[in-house]
């Protein structure tokens, strides 16, 4: 529980203290938008190392070299934790949004910092909304943005399973000439969801796997190719489970 307290009092103080960052870095934006996005990367990847650190999180990264240096990328990887985005962003080597639920617009000034870093809010239920969420992500990554996205929609409740690659995720990566980082992420759920609401010490796996560049793709390829990247990374899922000792 003490870990839970130490992560929960952070945030709260970080939230809270971050307010007058929040107005200097709006008016940075008005005339240095890239400043902006540079300071909003590394104080937001500061505090994620900080909440990694108070839940006594290891992280075992492998693949960082499979990430482009040339362009931007739709990263895409398996759902099971609020944990997945606190350990991924800050691996991320160039400004990087994500796709998430439009529901975290309820959280004032949580989703402010969302919306310094690039974040973009989904309407599940509405396929016209939707619809405007993706174009936004294409125009994104056309302007060097990367972006970050769960396909399943959701995060899974239950371990050792994968839901269904939305196909639709991956059109910010065909639309917008990018490729595709499938992200393989190990035992996230172990740090906080197995246990609530204990916080308790986990050793993580996230491997960066290689490229997936949708141009050298034929039609019916990139039809399926949700299905095609959830059978890679739940390979190598449980690949990774084994060699890192994580089976039960």
């Amino acid at each position: 529980m003490i870990r839970f307290l130490l992560v929960v009092i952070f945030l709260f103080m970080f939230l809270i203290l971050g307010i007058p960052v929040l107005l200097v870095l709006w008016l940075v934006g008005k005339s240095r938008p890239g400043l902006k996005d540079r300071a909003s990367k590394a104080i937001v990847g500061w505090a994620f190392r900080c909440v990694t650190f108070f839940a006594g999180t290891k992280i075992i990264v492998k693949g960082l070299e499979n990430i482009p240096s040339d362009s931007a990328a739709l990263f895409v990887g398996n759902h099971r934790s609020y944990f997945d985005i606190v350990l991924t962003y800050y691996l991320f080597p160039g400004i990087t949004g994500y796709v998430a639920k439009k529901e975290m617009l309820r959280y004032p000034l949580l989703k402010d910092w969302m919306k310094n870093i690039h974040c973009l809010f989904l309407d599940r239920d509405n396929i016209k909304e939707g619809l405007k969420t993706i174009l936004a992500g294409v125009e994104e990554v056309k302007n060097g943005i990367s972006m970050c996205i769960f396909p399943e929609g959701t995060r899974n409740k239950e371990n050792d399973t994968f839901l269904a690659f939305r196909e639709g995720s991956f059109k910010i990566a065909e639309k917008g000439g990018v490729p595709v980082i499938p992200m393989t992420l190990v035992n996230t759920a172990g740090i906080f969801e197995d246990h609530i609401p204990f916080i308790k010490r986990a050793t993580v796996v996230i491997e960066f796997e290689e490229p997936i560049y949708l141009t050298d793709m034929d039609r019916s390829a990139k039809k399926n190719l949700g299905a095609q990247v959830s059978s890679l990374i739940s390979q190598r899922y449980f690949q990774l489970k084994e060699e890192h000792g994580l089976t039960p």
